[in-house]
């Protein structure tokens, strides 16, 4: 979030070979909406059981070239016997033709010093997944990559990725892409396509895997966020933001294949807005210390976007504010009865602490600049809450802060506006941060006594409603 107006986005692990793709609504014919129910997850129920492989179900019978058949060709066989059997029964409902189940698969070891070969590469040092499609076949590194992903993101985050992996098989079957569709169409429609998968996991589908849709679902969106394009001016950003890959997830988990489908470079331009996509000649990459002078620059902008009759006052000794009507949210408070917001200000400072450059596992968390601003930012439209007079406490106070933040964050893109003593824009990776802390706490998505909805997908769905939408979006869904 730089001071004066720079172009806002975030990277992944993949590497991008010449016919090599590399990652790491309606339902049924019925609609589904996302926010009528805040403790429902597009339409399915929130819930807290397991997450991962289902015991007491045998193996896949499937075999992947190179595989040693340790837990991790396991885990990567079952994913795809389940992710085939979901689009040998779905494929025909949306495309045209028969649905012909990718042929080969092949697993290797990038640590090892073998040369075997995977779409006509090494596989020395390939730390990847991959969908080839010189001869329709599927990959991935059961040496460093599956392990690497599990521990940081469960197994179902290997699901996923795989699941994203015969997206592309499934777009190339079907005809939707050519070589001349952008890579990013190719990479966020088989995320959609994977999305649409999750779905089928978390209704009980799925032979050899179940997932829940609180935190197992939110690991499996914080995985899409660590393998994000983090600089859009690297030549190998081809898969887009953590935003835009979640918001395709997402709706693939919500409209199914066939809101995939819709997914080209004008969907995905209409979302981008005027969302910034470059960092210029920003040497600090967007990021823009947490101080006292900050916040107070970025409340005045709050309140240019979105004025209220009765402005906060603004504490900045603490967020211990002893509020007789809310509870203390460090590290910033709003209380209703005297209309302020209280900040701690160091504590907000090191929440904004950036990942290490040097970090070589998936971070769990994208760390920076706007993963604060955004809490900030969240106790503000609580104020805006409470001067409409609406109920502050309760899980649609909470997801309408996450939207109202979503709608100013857009705001902040806006090349036209200017702020006293200098100007505030948003810069890439910004949503990106914001989106990880909603995924992980949800501080940014709580009402005012700190309490939010358990599922992070419900969190980042209002927060991307505020962003591509208005305040009266907002005002709408959670009315």
């Amino acid at each position: 979030m730089p001071k004066r107006p720079k172009t806002a986005v975030v990277s992944a692990l993949l590497l991008t070979v010449l016919a090599l793709t590399s990652c790491t609504s309606t339902v049924d014919g019925r609609a589904v909406s996302i926010y009528e129910d805040p403790f429902q997850v597009a339409g399915l129920p929130t819930t807290s059981g397991p997450s991962g492989p289902r015991s007491g179900v045998a193996d896949s019978t499937l075999t992947a070239v190179g595989a040693v058949g340790d837990e991790y060709d396991r885990l990567a066989l079952n994913a795809i016997d389940d992710i085939q059997s979901y689009w040998r029964a779905e494929y025909s409902k949306d495309f045209s033709g028969a649905f012909t189940p990718v042929p080969k698969f092949y697993s290797w070891d990038a640590q090892q010093s073998q040369d075997s070969q995977f779409c006509q590469q090494t596989t020395r040092h390939l730390v990847n997944a991959a969908y080839c499609r010189l001869d329709n076949s599927i990959g991935w590194d059961r040496g460093m990559l599956l392990p690497t992903m599990t521990k940081a993101f469960g197994k179902m985050s290997v699901v996923m990725v795989l699941a994203h992996e015969y997206g592309h098989a499934v777009q190339t079957m079907a005809e939707l892409v050519t070589g001349r569709t952008p890579t990013i169409v190719k990479e966020q429609q088989a995320d959609c396509f994977a999305g649409a998968f999750m779905r089928h996991v978390a209704e009980g589908g799925a032979k050899h895997f179940t997932i829940n849709t609180a935190d197992g679902l939110n690991k499996v969106l914080a995985a899409t966020v660590a393998i994000r394009d983090a600089d859009p001016s690297d030549p190998d950003s081809v898969h887009g933001s953590a935003f835009e890959r979640v918001t395709a997830v997402q709706i693939g988990f919500t409209d199914g294949p066939k809101g995939c489908k819709a997914i080209d470079m004008n969907d995905i331009t209409r979302r981008r807005k005027n969302l910034p996509q470059s960092y210029g000649n920003d040497a600090d990459h967007g990021e823009l210390p947490i101080t006292q002078h900050n916040l107070a620059e970025l409340a005045k902008a709050m309140n240019s976007i979105m004025p209220v009759p009765s402005a906060p006052a603004y504490d900045y000794r603490g967020a211990k504010l002893g509020c007789a009507d809310a509870s203390d949210t460090e590290p910033v408070t709003y209380c209703p009865a005297t209309n302020t917001i209280g900040t701690d200000v160091p504590a907000l400072a090191a929440r904004a602490k950036a990942n290490s450059a040097d970090q070589t596992d998936f971070p769990t968390q994208i760390g920076g600049d706007y993963n604060a601003y955004i809490v900030f930012i969240s106790r503000y439209t609580l104020a805006v809450q409470n001067n409409l007079h609406q109920r502050l406490s309760g899980a649609k106070t909470g997801l309408r802060a996450s939207c109202l933040s979503g709608v100013i964050t857009a705001k902040l893109a806006s090349p036209t506006r200017t702020i006293a003593n200098g100007d505030l824009a948003l810069s890439p990776g910004d949503l990106d941060k914001a989106v990880s802390g909603l995924l992980t706490d949800g501080l940014a998505a709580s009402d005012i006594q700190g309490n939010t909805v358990p599922s992070g997908f419900s969190r980042v769905d209002a927060f991307r409603a505020g962003v591509l939408g208005n305040q009266q979006t907002c005002e709408s869904r959670y009315a």
